[in-house]
């Protein structure tokens, strides 16, 4: 709209110049010709210039009101889209920030809280690589009906199918098959293959630049003093599994990142992980963690205590 205006103002004024000149003109080639001009035939002339600036002057004037009028319309418009957007409800999903683990998914209760129910269905995998198999010695159709089945149980459900599947998990991916016994003498000096086993795979990550800077920290400590090398390698593995909440204790489940990769290869890495859990209440805490690996228990608490303050 202003820019339509604007045309027009300069049309206008435009058309006052250009008639000024003609005028002008006009005036000088009737002194060649006539070599004498005669007042009365100016004033009639003189006139019309002068209506022409009065006609001109008002066209200004009015579209210097129509820019005014419409800015402030366009202010009037500007206020009513602010106050909009500030009445605006803004719709947060209450599921956003819900933790529910695996096996669970967040839904809205009737009154509209966000809470954990377990999954209702599981995809249905063909390949045959997603099978996995239980510490049950059982072939699972794929993770997914694993965790379902133990929140099912954990939640009481009838579709449960035994109190034995309330604790439930995954020794491995794969069908299940037989596995070798692992002997007294490999069971003894299995603490010392898995401290191996863990630095390597912390010093690994830490040359990949995949550990955080406070697993970093560690690993650095553990490169120049040897006898913080099994130590350290415990606690960033440690730290690492005790996932969702941070409560010094890691679940069978949550050992499944180092149980699954290790069985094809250490035989005795399942039996192992049992024993760790003296008290079999299906939870290795610090206390376990540290006897198992033949660690110092309170330098192994104090260390984890420090990671967990400088990550927050």
């Amino acid at each position: 709209m202003k820019l339509q205006v604007l045309l027009v103002v300069a049309l206008v004024a435009l058309l006052v110049v250009d008639f000024g000149a003609a005028e002008k003109v006009h005036k000088k080639h009737r002194k060649g010709k006539r070599h004498r001009t005669s007042t009365t035939t100016e004033q009639p002339a003189d006139a019309a210039v002068a209506a022409e600036a009065v006609v001109a002057a008002q066209a200004e004037q009015d579209v210097m009101t129509i820019l005014a009028e419409d800015e402030k319309e366009e202010e009037k418009e500007a206020r009513q889209e602010e106050d909009v957007r500030l009445n605006e409800v803004v719709t947060v999903d209450p599921c956003h920030d819900k933790y529910c683990g695996a096996g669970k998914v967040c839904q809205l209760s009737a009154a509209g809280e966000a809470e954990c129910v377990c999954i209702p269905t599981c995809p249905v995998e063909v390949d045959p690589r997603r099978k996995v198999c239980s510490n049950h010695n059982e072939t699972w159709g794929s993770d997914c009906e694993v965790y379902q089945m133990r929140c099912l149980c954990d939640q009481g459900s009838e579709m449960c199918r035994g109190e034995k599947y309330k604790h439930v998990h995954i020794e491995y991916y794969g069908v299940c098959r037989d596995m070798k016994d692992c002997s007294p003498e490999e069971m003894a000096d299995f603490p010392r293959r898995m401290s191996d086993w863990l630095f390597n795979v912390m010093r690994d990550m830490a040359d990949r630049e995949e550990l955080s800077p406070y697993f970093l920290k560690l690993e650095r400590e553990a490169e120049t003093n040897l006898t913080r090398r099994w130590t350290n390698a415990a606690i960033w593995k440690w730290c690492d599994l005790d996932g969702h909440p941070h409560d010094r204790s890691v679940s069978r489940h949550e050992l499944f990142p180092i149980r699954a990769p290790l069985m094809a290869l250490e035989h005795c890495i399942a039996p192992f992980l049992n024993k760790c859990d003296a008290d079999d209440d299906h939870m290795i805490s610090l206390k376990e963690w540290g006897k198992c690996l033949q660690l110092e228990e309170d330098d192994l608490e104090e260390r984890c205590d420090e990671v967990r303050g400088e990550e927050e």
